[in-house]
């Protein structure tokens, strides 16, 4: 994975010795399983026989979520695939789900008849919205655009809220284990992403990066700039960064305006000027063209 997970080859994670066993498919829960078995956990990953949606858009991704985890395919409909999964179960100290409370009533995967079979295993239901409210159908993309976050009528550029939420998850499962530790059973926790979303959009709320805010385009030194080949990112809020960016291009403080940037970012690539600034401690960096 190019981020990363926790524990360097080699080395005890601090959750080694947990084993996970996660039957939550698309991203949010191949994402949290993933940051768990980056901090040692041992993952047995089911997938319907259908697959996981992920692993048919985006295979390289998949494959890169369920790196070093055990994956099975389980058809928990049927009384076969419903034994095996006990089994894991049985043995198991973190289950985490991503399917509605419905669809887990069904399957006899909802945590009041989970625990009843297996009392001391903890559960993380990763659902849409909370509570009563489990059921309304939802993605990344509408969990972002009620809370402000799709702007311009364009497509947002990550889903944020499904790895915000796989962050999440994999901290309640570790809160989780810590309850259990003091109760001796296993407990429950939620995690909604329209929640989730409503976190990522405090900063809106607030006005810093509304269009006009501090950080929203507001300050110069706060910025995006077209170089002469590419753009670069201006992040230069604290007073000292400002103080050696006008320092680096021979300006006086009060004149780090956006014109006056503007017009020096547009006299080199994007790559130089990211050179240039890491060579005078100031945070900038060429923005990449996906």
């Amino acid at each position: 994975m190019s981020e990363s997970t926790g524990s360097t080859p080699g080395e005890r994670g601090p959750l080694d010795g947990v084993r996970v066993v996660s039957v939550a498919i698309n991203l949010p829960g191949p994402a949290a399983v993933a940051r768990l078995a980056g901090q040692g956990a041992s993952v047995v990953t089911v997938l319907p026989p259908s697959g996981d949606p992920l692993g048919h858009v985006a295979p390289d991704y998949f494959d890169e979520l369920h790196a070093g985890q055990e994956v099975r395919t389980l058809d928990l409909k049927s009384p076969d695939g419903r034994a095996e999964l006990e089994q894991l179960l049985a043995e198991a100290d973190v289950l985490v789900t991503s399917s509605r409370p419905s669809a887990l009533i069904r399957l006899g995967l909802d945590h009041a008849s989970v625990s009843g079979r297996h009392t001391r295993l903890c559960q993380v239901d990763i659902v849409g919205h909370p509570g009563e409210e489990a059921e309304i159908a939802g993605h990344d993309l509408t969990y972002q655009a009620v809370e402000g976050l799709v702007r311009d009528g364009q497509l947002p550029s990550t889903t944020a809220v499904d790895l915000a939420g796989a962050e999440r998850a994999a901290a309640e499962a570790a809160a989780a284990l810590v309850a259990r530790e003091r109760t001796g059973r296993g407990v429950r926790r939620e995690v909604a992403l329209s929640d989730v979303a409503a976190t990522l959009a405090r900063p809106v709320v607030h006005g810093m990066t509304r269009p006009g805010g501090p950080l929203g385009g507001a300050v110069p030194v706060y910025a995006v700039y077209a170089a002469s080949e590419g753009h670069v990112a201006l992040a230069a809020l604290e007073p000292h960064f400002a103080v050696n960016l006008a320092t680096a291009l021979g300006i006086g403080p009060e004149e780090l305006t956006h014109d006056r940037l503007a017009a020096a970012f547009a006299e080199r690539p994007a790559t130089e000027w990211q050179e240039w600034a890491r060579e005078r401690d100031i945070p900038l960096a060429a923005v990449a063209e996906v």
